[in-house]
């Protein structure tokens, strides 16, 4: 049974930075972030593949950093530059299964609870 537990949300004004935290149990193959704002659809925000590479939104490139320390079995969203358009429930991912690439199939996909960024302009 996996387990992710995000932390680090908050509110800023445009221009600010935050870091969001997920803390993992249990087996996750790749791991990532995706949020979602009122009405809207989830988006991929930045993950992890298979292979270690590392994908961004277009909207976030340059601005955000994702990374892990597999010791702690912790993923983190550094977050920079940030707009208001940034403002939305951010998600902690973990994909379970064992061959391919990652997030392809959303019945392999487990979610944490969600942190609520907010960007004030």
């Amino acid at each position: 049974q996996v387990q992710l537990v995000e932390s680090g949300g908050g509110s800023v004004q445009a221009g600010g930075s935050l870091t969001l935290s997920c803390a993992a149990s249990g087996y996750t193959r790749c791991m990532g972030w995706f949020r979602q704002d009122l009405g809207k659809e989830y988006e991929g925000v930045a993950t992890f593949d298979s292979d270690g590479s590392i994908g961004y939104a277009d909207s976030v490139r340059g601005r955000f950093t994702i990374s892990q320390d597999n010791a702690k079995n912790t993923l983190y969203l550094q977050m920079m530059s940030l707009k208001p358009e940034d403002t939305a429930m951010y998600y902690c991912a973990a994909d379970v299964g064992s061959d391919g690439h990652c997030w392809e199939s959303a019945s392999l996909f487990r979610w944490g609870q969600g942190t609520q960024v907010t960007v004030s302009s």
